[in-house]
């Protein structure tokens, strides 16, 4: 083991062998905004547990005095080495005793590991009380906790514990402390000693959340729009189902709270007087913040605002373009199409510009949901055209979704067939203009050859089962007719026996033996001239 930094401490249960840095949470722009706004201008700061390296460098570099807990000794020591200012305690959270308590308590990997293997898997509730204390009175404590039921569970096929990540070595299982709700969360915060300040609903997964929304958001209507930034992308994983029309139905039935991939609870310790103290800095909380492209947006309940010192614009109200084509595909209306497309060229082609999953139509005008800034360069509007139904053929295709045009087996086909019926025919050099645009914009669209899609697993499947149906009939043929073979050699075998029995009998007839002996009559001759002749 080679000797640690000065000032990494060895607080007991640490892992030496063992790392969390691959795999944390990958909190960014949304996350790290919060974080930002929490974090007090004199006071001390401490992260319980793995987290990633763009917010350890952001902490660092803003607060005053900042500790960092981690059960991984190599962590430790990068951790260390990378912030020499950073008081580094490697061990197990129970182990953390005889500190001064934190004015800002950040556990945003959530506590499942914060316990070692040198001890028995704490219960959650009792994680939850050794960092709770660990809260200054008036100081706050983040909180994230992944949900077991959340909507990014239905969309992907393989089981939780089949990841292989580190954080699978020991997985909680049916803990009877672990939270099933953000209602139940509140209450475990309370007996902890701690007062909610707020809420929020992670999306679009536990793994990778890029927007934190609020109770007093979610319990309203969301418009349409803001469905589209909170769905799950991305072609690396197994997909069950369209992880956009899932988020869309959870939305649309009242259920964005309860499916939340997970919750992120900011409570506050109350002083000795029972009172809530304002935190250090009495910031306000943001009711919402989410992350598209580059850009951080803070959302209210009526409008949408990007940071920093953005001007706030309404949330644009209708249905998303990308569901309108979808549904039309859908009941193969190739004419609701044709006009939907002719009328998105025209208004591309007019000076408007938004992908179509980010896009909304109220019957009569286009909106972008969350403008996307102008490339440094204008395209042509047949390009800018081009790249809208490229990244609509991608997700039409990687869902799965039906379609009348069956022979564009590839999303480059596809989308030459829609610019063709939106009236702006384009070619193969359009579409490679349309791609490179697509990603100098950020966030490209890509095609999931790497796995399985839906459809992928649906077309095998049905290979599969049309094989196995004509395999099984082949199979019940050469039964049948092995059946009549064998019948018919029964018959074969019984007739040669009655042929058998006929001839022996036959035999032994007196006509059928003097026959035999007649049956050479020129011997016979021989035989009898040669008994005269004597």
């Amino acid at each position: 083991m080679n000797e640690a930094p000065q000032n990494v401490r060895l607080i007991g249960g640490e892992m030496l062998l063992w790392s969390d840095a691959d795999d944390p949470v990958d909190w960014r722009g949304a996350g790290l905004e919060l974080v930002r706004r929490l974090l007090p201008a004199e006071g001390r700061v401490l992260l319980a547990g793995p987290h990633p390296q763009a917010l350890v460098d952001a902490v660092a570099a803003r607060a005053e005095s900042v500790a960092v807990l981690v059960r991984s000794y190599p962590d430790a020591c990068a951790l260390g080495e990378r912030h020499p200012a950073l008081t580094v305690h490697c061990g197990r959270l129970r182990a953390l005793t005889g500190e001064e308590p934190y004015d800002l308590v950040l556990a945003l990997d959530g506590l499942q590991r914060t316990s070692s293997a040198e001890e028995p898997a704490p219960a959650w509730r009792t994680s939850l009380d050794a960092l709770a204390a660990l809260v200054a009175p008036g100081g706050r404590l983040v909180l994230a906790v992944a949900n077991d039921l959340g909507i990014d569970r239905f969309v992907e096929a393989r089981p939780p514990d089949r990841e292989g990540g580190d954080g699978q070595w020991e997985p909680h299982g049916f803990d009877p402390s672990h939270p099933r709700g953000s209602g139940p969360l509140d209450r475990a915060l309370e007996a902890s000693g701690l007062a909610v300040d707020r809420c929020y609903a992670a999306y679009p997964g536990r793994r990778a959340p890029r927007a934190l929304l609020g109770r007093e958001l979610l319990e309203r209507n969301l418009p349409e729009a803001l469905t589209v930034p909170l769905s799950a992308r991305g072609g690396d994983t197994m997909r069950v189902a369209d992880p956009l029309r899932l988020s869309r139905l959870a939305f649309r039935h009242g259920l964005g709270e309860q499916l939340a991939p997970a919750w992120v609870a900011v409570a506050t310790r109350p002083g000795d007087a029972g009172d809530v103290e304002p935190p250090p800095g009495d910031v306000e909380l943001p009711p919402g913040l989410i992350e598209v492209g580059r850009a951080v947006h803070e959302i209210t309940p009526e409008a949408i605002r990007r940071l920093p010192g953005g001007a706030a614009r309404p949330i644009p109200r209708g249905r998303v373009v990308e569901e309108l084509l979808v549904e039309a595909c859908a009941r193969e209306d190739v004419r609701a199409v044709r006009e939907l497309l002719a009328k998105l060229a025209d208004w591309v082609t007019d000076g408007g510009e938004a992908t179509v999953d980010n896009l909304v139509w109220d019957g009569e005008h286009f909106a972008a949901v969350i403008p996307v800034p102008a490339p440094a360069t204008a395209p042509v509007a047949r390009v800018l055209l081009c790249r809208i139904l490229w990244r609509f053929a991608v997700r039409l295709l990687a869902a799965g979704h039906h379609h009348p045009w069956p022979w564009p087996l590839a999303a480059d086909q596809l989308t030459l067939t829609l610019c063709g019926m939106a009236g702006k025919p384009c070619d193969q050099a359009d579409l490679d203009l349309a791609r490179k645009l697509d990603a100098e914009l950020g966030q490209p669209a890509e095609v999931p050859d790497a796995s399985p899609t839906y459809r992928d697993l649906l077309g095998a499947r049905d290979r599969l089962a049309d094989q196995l149906t004509a395999a099984l009939a082949r199979v019940a043929r050469l039964e049948t007719k092995l059946t009549y073979r064998e019948r018919e050699l029964v018959r074969a075998r019984a007739k040669v026996r009655r042929s058998q029995r006929k001839v022996a009998a036959y035999r032994r007839t007196l006509g059928y033996r003097l026959s035999r002996r007649l049956v050479h009559p020129r011997k016979v001759a021989r035989r009898v001239k040669r008994m005269l002749s004597r």
